[in-house]
């Protein structure tokens, strides 16, 4: 082998720790960059939140990564960058946005500062200009916030422990029912068995064992006792058969419907679901008659005896961007996009850490101001982030302005890659600015994502999008006979006569997306 030296010029993209950053931030949901924006405050004594103005110096995206300057030099003005907050625009408008795709020219190789040990004149807050989240300058004071009622709702461990104390029990008694209310789900079922709760306490003492499950089996009792009716149930049969117990039929007529639910609760589920008439009426020994109103009772009942204590303020979705329309033009609407300032951050750059850092010298130095420059580049990285959400959200208020006017029977088909060509990003970028971001529209609240689609083929020769077809799937299922439910094959023709080309096998799929139940279980009894 003959050894030798030569040359060879590649290219390659490298990820920064700045690049990787920006990137991370852009997929994260508004509840996860909260988290993030928490645990780099903790860990960052350069960044600070703002929560009041304060005479301060802005900070600018065209200042982040300020180059090295002496001391004696002279001071460059400060360009004036536009807040956020402010930044709307009419879809009917051209809308000029500098490109935020993340870009490795001009990004720094690593976290070290820039050199220079003075602070920068424009380290300050970005999102100054937003007001705070808890703001109660609110354009309707009387519409309350929907987080503040979830955490005055009362939940079901709260709800069975206010009923448990007005029972008169031994503490030994209470203490098991407490332990029963706390391992109850969220639905208010009682998922462990007895035993397996007894033997988590009482260890390897077998007799111990047995005095725990006898205990719990009276608090079980208790504990089934309480409202709502139904909680502490093992299984969905024993939930139902509880609640159908409670009840109190009048006439003898009644009293017979209500213990043949009773027995229908005894058989398999499956024979339930099903609507099974004659094979549920052979084993419990009853008419079809019988059984179709006991199936009618059984449909009223609650399932899920926990629902309605359901912490809502998990589900609240609070949107990222704002559409709502401008102007009273009937002809040529117009509509608005613009970020939430709810969600915005007030973040700037300590001004008493960063002065201090002047004239330092030094490795503690030099570390400190790593630790100002990964501050600023995180301040431009949000600030990239909602800028980069913002020319998402107006192209595609842009492209589906009909959605905002008709709603989703107008929605026209779309793909990422339309969206990533017009703004000149990569079909990744768009992806994950669309993925957990919502947008609040006249007609509801919805995932960036809901605002694409595929198309099917028209009379016409166009495409309908296929968010449409499932509204007109729903529309006709709203509408149809109960005793006649439609079926697949007849939705589809009936799509085929509004001139969109839809499969049988296509229509089921998007029905059991939409959670409509197939014809046998949509047929009223």
């Amino acid at each position: 082998m003959k050894q030798g030296l030569s040359l060879r010029v590649s290219q390659h993209l490298a990820l920064t720790p700045q690049l990787q950053q920006s990137i991370r931030l852009l997929q994260l949901s508004t509840l996860e960059l909260s988290q993030e924006i928490e645990q780099m405050l903790d860990e960052n004594p350069f960044l600070d939140k703002e929560f009041e103005e304060a005479p301060r110096e802005e900070f600018g995206l065209d200042k982040a990564d300020t180059p090295t300057r002496d001391d004696d030099a002279e001071a460059e003005p400060v360009r004036e960058v536009p807040s956020l907050d402010g930044g709307m625009s009419e879809v009917t408008v051209d809308n000029t946005s500098s490109d935020t795709e993340p870009s490795v020219d001009g990004v720094a190789e690593s976290w070290d500062g820039d050199g220079s040990v003075e602070f920068s004149a424009d380290d300050s807050e970005w999102g100054g200009d937003a007001p705070a989240s808890n703001s109660s300058n609110t354009a309707n004071e009387d519409v309350a916030d929907a987080t503040e009622l979830a955490r005055s709702q009362e939940s079901l461990t709260a709800h069975l422990h206010r009923q448990a104390l007005a029972l008169r029990l031994s503490e030994t008694d209470r203490a098991a029912l407490r332990y029963l209310i706390e391992n109850l789900n969220d639905d208010g079922y009682l998922e462990d068995t007895l035993r397996s709760l007894a033997e988590g306490l009482g260890g390897d003492d077998e007799e111990q064992i047995e005095e725990l499950e006898h205990r719990f089996q009276v608090a079980l009792s208790l504990l089934q006792s309480l409202e709502p009716v139904g909680v502490g149930a093992r299984t969905l049969a024993e939930c139902l058969t509880l609640q159908l117990k409670a009840l109190e039929p009048k006439g003898e007529e009644a009293l017979q419907v209500r213990d043949t639910a009773i027995n229908m609760c005894k058989q398999p589920m499956e024979m339930l679901a099903k609507r099974d008439f004659k094979r549920l009426a052979v084993m419990v020994g009853d008419s079809e008659a019988n059984v179709k109103v006991a199936i009618a009772l059984i449909a009223r009942l609650e399932p899920k005896p926990g629902r309605r204590f359901a912490d809502v303020e998990r589900h609240v979705v609070v949107p990222d961007v704002l559409v709502t329309r401008v102007g009273k033009s009937t002809t040529a609407p117009k509509f608005r996009v613009a970020l939430n300032p709810d969600v915005m951050p007030r973040l700037r750059v300590h001004d008493i850490y960063a002065n201090a850092l002047k004239g330092g010298k030094g490795e503690a130095h030099a570390g400190l101001q790593q630790r100002l420059q990964e501050a600023r580049w995180f301040i431009k990285n949000i600030q990239q982030r909602f800028d980069t959400i913002l020319r998402v959200s107006n192209a595609i208020a842009e492209r589906q302005k009909n959605f905002f006017i008709h709603g989703e029977l107008a929605m026209r088909p779309m793909v990422l890659r339309e969206i990533a060509e017009e703004l000149g990003l990569h079909e990744s970028t768009i992806s994950r600015v669309t993925t957990n971001k919502y947008m609040s529209t006249p007609f509801g609240t919805f995932e960036l994502k809901y605002f694409f689609g595929s198309g099917l083929e028209t009379d016409s020769g166009n495409n309908a999008s296929s968010t449409a077809v499932r509204a007109l799937i729903k529309q006709f299922v709203a509408s149809e006979n109960p005793k006649k439910p439609l079926s697949d094959n007849q939705l589809s023709e009936m799509l085929k006569e509004q001139g969109i080309e839809c499969a049988r096998r296509t229509v089921a799929k998007y029905r059991e997306a939409l959670r409509i139940a197939p014809t046998t279980l949509r047929k009223a009894l």
